[in-house]
């Protein structure tokens, strides 16, 4: 992630999951009744109960003209915004009454303040009023242009709800019907009962008069002017360079992290690319057993549960034709080259989970070497990757035979590999130093340059275990042409040459994971941690892997150092998974939980897989996949614009604010 794209990211904190509508309601209700205990005065308060009957009178004021336009709107936006083919909620409907409420009761209180410091008198309050409800007006026309995506003559219909159903109320109360010279003698015997009921109404009210609602109508024009020239001029940039809206962005932005949407898949399709990656698959199987007919079983659960209880689909074959024992799977590493963004649940954003409910053994899905520009456009292209490596998987030819593990450094860059069969596992990591995503064209070059030694098929994992947040300018982005890209993979070359000289043996493997107490606004995904340990003529190798994104520094050594006196090599490896990160860009392994506590459970699961160590075979193929993509610099280019959105939209919403204010004010003085 570079730093535009953690700026972007980073935006997710201002963005809260909407409360539940009879939640905002309640809370409009009280407010209003507030605000009617402020603002109207029934009567001398002489005596305790007649003091009670008055509060309560002025509060049901309150209620009815400040209440019930908020519950109005809050009810029937919804249903008239989804009738003209928007798609807001019942939720964000009765938040956005509730937001326009509390924004009438404070420019109306400003003014009732000012009106106590200056000669100003009444009828300032209601010009204020004026304001105040159109102001709600060209609020809500904003949010449902930008919501639901409706034209600006349609969504003018569900906007005006809350402001006309106010209008109503006190063009009814205040009487301003008797100004008008209308009707007939039909009229005054039937409407105007109806149409003027002054004399139930508040005395304050009286002032209000037709010029009022004439303003109000204006100004409502100006604002919502305001509104569609603040929009196009945000949207122009994006429509240029990208070929899509901003509002589709905003809509599914927010969509997504207070509602848990998918409308932010519908935006990236648009963005998207295609694109061929391989998805290599590592799989280790038992030894197939004859002694009664019965199947050794499968490690899946060790040091977490039954297999039931794990993400890992349960359990393997039991029986071969004619009832012959055969092998069960122990543990499988599916590494496509894609990246697992971009947050929470949207693209390929759970696509370690996804991966472990698909598998037969124990899931190892790590981190590939793949930024962001290979993050899956939906959660559909999921499946597509699954594919791919059900595939790989039934093409893999096992052997019982595996090399000793060795490790290469070559700058900042170390390579952990280990050769089985003809194939090659390897972990690059830049720990102790920090570092991010290596980019797609790093990786297949790396992966390329350890083949050619006597490796056939290379699964090359991004230990993605050792950063610094989101801190500075370079966050250390593995890009092509940086002296990093040319020591991984120079590290990998010399990793691939050193694996196929290393010794051989049979090999030995155990498993073991725990779904950890935490949870991923800790930092920890569904996955918890999972570890692998091979024997190979005696030497122990450790892969650990965490369901999070990426690691504070010095974690992933302090976990290394407790495992010095159970085995001989080790590595620690994120998964990347992008759900932890749905509300905080930056939720590292080891920000929000103790270390001590995680490298205890670390160092317990390794002896657990230790003692789970048993005869397997082992056996890798690649298969490639064409999936839908962001593509090259889309990331980029939609950050830089989002941030630039950002930056400059809230001064030019500024600017657009005073100039309609300012027409406003010409409004007031020169209308009579």
């Amino acid at each position: 992630m570079t730093a535009t794209q953690s700026n972007l990211a980073g935006l997710s904190r201002y963005v809260f999951r909407a409360p539940r509508w009879y939640a905002s309601l309640a809370f409009a209700l009280v407010v209003a009744a507030m605000a009617g205990v402020a603002a109207f005065d029934s009567g001398e308060i002489d005596s305790t109960w007649r003091g009670l009957f008055f509060l309560g009178k002025d509060a049901w004021e309150g209620i009815f003209f400040i209440g019930i336009p908020t519950v109005v709107a809050s009810f029937a936006t919804t249903g008239v915004d989804r009738f003209v083919g928007g798609k807001l909620t019942p939720n964000r409907s009765s938040l956005l009454a509730l937001a326009c409420e509390v924004l009438v009761v404070a420019i109306v209180t400003a003014a009732a303040l000012v009106t106590l410091l200056t000669p100003l008198g009444q009828r300032f309050v209601f010009d204020a009023l004026i304001v105040a409800l159109a102001s709600i007006f060209a609020l809500r026309l904003l949010v449902l242009m930008a919501v639901s995506r409706s034209s600006l003559l349609v969504a003018t219909v569900p906007a005006s709800l809350q402001t006309l159903v106010s209008a109503i109320l006190l063009f009814v109360y205040s009487g301003t019907v008797r100004y008008l010279s209308v009707g007939g003698p039909l009229l005054d015997a039937y409407a105007m009962p109806y149409l003027a009921r002054s004399d139930r109404a508040p005395p304050e009210l009286l002032v209000l008069g037709p010029d009022h609602f004439f303003l109000l109508v204006l100004v409502c024009g100006v604002y919502a002017a305001a509104v569609y020239v603040f929009l196009a001029v945000i949207d122009r940039p994006w429509r240029h360079t990208l070929g899509v809206s901003v509002l589709d962005f905003v809509r599914g932005f927010i969509g997504h992290v207070a509602e848990g949407t998918r409308e932010l898949e519908e935006f990236f399709e648009q963005l998207g690319e295609e694109a061929v990656v391989p998805v290599t698959v590592l799989s280790f199987r038992t030894l197939a057993t004859a002694d009664g007919g019965t199947l050794e079983e499968s490690s899946d659960a060790a040091g977490g549960g039954t297999a039931g209880e794990s993400p890992d689909a349960a359990g393997g074959e039991t029986a071969g034709d004619g009832g012959r024992p055969v092998a069960a799977e122990k543990a499988r590493f599916v590494l496509p080259m894609i990246h697992p963004g971009p947050m929470g649940e949207i693209g390929g954003g759970n696509f370690p989970e996804r991966v472990a409910r698909r598998t037969e053994g124990l899931a190892f899905p790590p981190h590939a070497t793949a930024g962001h520009d290979f993050n899956l456009v939906t959660e559909r292209e999921v499946d597509t990757i699954l594919d791919a490596a059900d595939a790989a998987h039934s093409r893999i030819d096992y052997d019982t035979e595996a090399s000793e593990s060795v490790r290469r450094a070559e700058g900042e860059a170390s390579v952990l590999g280990q050769a089985f069969g003809d194939d090659g596992l390897l972990v690059s990591s830049f720990a102790p130093n920090f570092a991010d995503d290596v980019e797609y064209a790093v990786g297949l070059s790396a992966a390329a340059e350890a083949r050619t030694t006597d490796l056939d098929d290379v699964l090359l994992v991004d230990a993605h275990n050792s950063n610094n947040g989101l801190e500075g300018e370079d966050l250390g982005h593995v890009t092509p042409g940086s002296r990093r890209s040319f020591e991984l993979i120079a590290a990998a070359g010399e990793a691939g040459t050193a694996v196929g000289r290393a010794g051989r043996g049979d090999l030995r493997l155990g498993v073991a994971w725990d779904e950890t107490p935490w949870e991923p606004r800790e930092g920890i995904g569904p996955l918890g941690v999972r570890v692998a340990v091979t024997e190979v003529n005696g030497q122990r190798t450790a892969y650990v892997l965490v369901d999070g994104n990426n690691m504070v520094p010095g974690l992933r050594d302090r976990v290394l150092d407790a495992l010095d006196e159970t085995v001989d090599v080790a590595e620690v490896m994120t998964t990347d998974t992008h759900i932890v990160n749905t509300v905080e860009a930056d939720n590292q392994v080891g920000a929000a939980i103790d270390h001590d506590a995680f490298v205890d459970l670390v160092a317990d699961l390794v002896e657990e897989a230790v003692a789970d160590v048993e005869p397997v075979t082992a056996g890798m193929a690649v298969e490639r996949a064409e999936v839908t993509v962001f593509g090259n610099d889309r990331t980029e280019t939609l950050a830089s614009q989002a941030n630039v959105a950002v930056s400059m939209g809230g001064a030019f919403a500024v600017a657009v604010t005073l100039v309609a204010m300012a027409l406003s004010v010409l409004v007031f003085l020169f209308t009579p």
